[in-house]
């Protein structure tokens, strides 16, 4: 029976990862693949093939159309982050392309997107309660100061250990419940958004493997992506859960759930 929901629970992740993981074969199969003397430049199929899913997944009712704006604002605020990390010098994206905002590739903002689709179909799938579910003005606050973050530590100071601690603070007590199979199983949220943001780490070394994009040192050969980045992939999961859960309260209040 053990095994059984474990496996349950490994194919419910990898349907909720569905979009993630179709853009992770995009970027391998055309870093492997895609024709270097092509009239379409790579970063540019990759944007249209992601807008294609997009509009499958939609189409298909795999996403509903609340879930999709949240993947569109999520796309935006990912965007124009892009923006303003890649002009800091940040990361850079090594190839050329037509579809692209001040150097940055339209695809790029797929990849946040993706996060958004993740935790939205999750969320779905999993059919997620919790105890103790933190208001939501609060986790608005956090989700802002978390964005801000990314962009005040270039000219002042870093935020981000004071922002760790505070969703500890504000998540800390409170618990997921998750349904793998037939009945609903508790995880801390703290320890479900480590994990989420471990995952997204791992799919970024399989980005920058692929040339997707490159980090400082990675221009003439690849290396793994430092542990430090899981720190900002954590953060920027946050903002997205808070994207995701004030879309799943719009019309109902979370504490009914406690």
């Amino acid at each position: 029976m053990g095994a059984f929901e474990f496996l349950a629970f490994g194919i419910k992740q990898a349907w909720a990862c569905l979009f993630g993981g179709l853009m992770l074969a995009l970027l391998l199969g055309t870093f492997l693949w895609y024709p270097g003397g092509a009239v379409l430049a790579r970063y540019d199929f990759l944007t249209l093939a992601a807008l294609a899913i997009q509009i499958a997944l939609v189409a298909t009712r795999l996403e509903t159309w609340e879930e999709a704006k949240v993947i569109a604002v999520f796309h935006v605020v990912g965007t124009a982050m892009e923006v303003f990390k890649t002009y800091a010098g940040s990361w850079v994206y090594p190839e050329d392309s037509l579809l692209r905002i001040a150097g940055v590739p339209l695809f790029s903002g797929f990849m946040y997107a993706a996060v958004g689709s993740y935790l939205a179909r999750v969320w779905r799938i999993f059919e997620f309660r919790f105890d103790r579910f933190p208001p939501l003005w609060v986790q608005y606050l956090l989700g802002t100061a978390a964005y801000v973050n990314f962009f005040l530590h270039h000219f002042w100071f870093d935020f981000r250990h004071a922002l760790f601690a505070a969703t500890v603070l504000i998540y800390g007590r409170c618990v997921v419940w998750f349904r793998p199979d037939r009945a609903h199983r508790p995880m801390p949220l703290v320890i479900g958004f480590v994990l989420v943001a471990l995952f997204i780490w791992f799919a970024e070394n399989i980005g920058t493997f692929a040339r997707a994009w490159s980090y400082p040192g990675q221009e003439l050969a690849w290396h793994m992506v430092s542990l430090s980045k899981l720190g900002s992939w954590y953060l920027l999961m946050i903002i997205s859960f808070v994207l995701v859960a004030a879309v799943q309260y719009r019309h109902k209040d979370p504490q009914s759930e406690s």
